[in-house]
């Protein structure tokens, strides 16, 4: 048997600020902007590079949904963002204006940073051990 997951929803209280910050601030790729009608709109981004699972970005109709905007896990990072250059990617988001609450470090698993969606979603910026230099260029020999 072969089992993926294909996309996973994220809620957002706007279709076009969500898509602004996916596509604009991360550089993410919009797949589909489609109109269902009525207000809903099937909207699905993803890191660019990549066929794996995409975000649909669900705009948030209920008070419950509009509850878990920016708070999907509870305050625990949300997403992984794997990188294969983390510095590289980690000085153009924060020129693009991403947030970062936590800085840089180095982990026994990588180098990684969080930072925060438009909403306050938690997302780790992550360079696996090993998947090459993690060092910053100047530190680089």
């Amino acid at each position: 048997m072969h089992q993926r997951i294909a996309q996973f929803a994220v809620t957002v209280l706007d279709y076009d600020d969500a898509i602004g910050f996916y596509v604009e601030k991360l550089g993410f790729t919009l797949l589909e902007d489609t109109d269902l009608g009525g207000g809903k709109r099937w909207v699905r981004v993803r890191p660019p590079g990549t066929a794996e699972a995409a975000i649909l970005l669900a705009c948030a109709t209920t008070p419950e949904q509009a509850a878990s905007v920016g708070n999907q896990t509870g305050g625990r990072v949300f997403l992984f963002l794997e990188t294969d250059d983390f510095w590289r990617d980690y000085e153009a988001l924060r020129s693009r204006g991403v947030r970062f609450v936590r800085p840089p470090s180095e982990e026994s698993y990588g180098t990684v940073a969080v930072f925060e969606d438009l909403y306050g979603n938690k997302f780790d910026l992550i360079q696996p051990r090993g998947s090459a230099d993690c060092r910053p260029q100047e530190v680089r020999s």
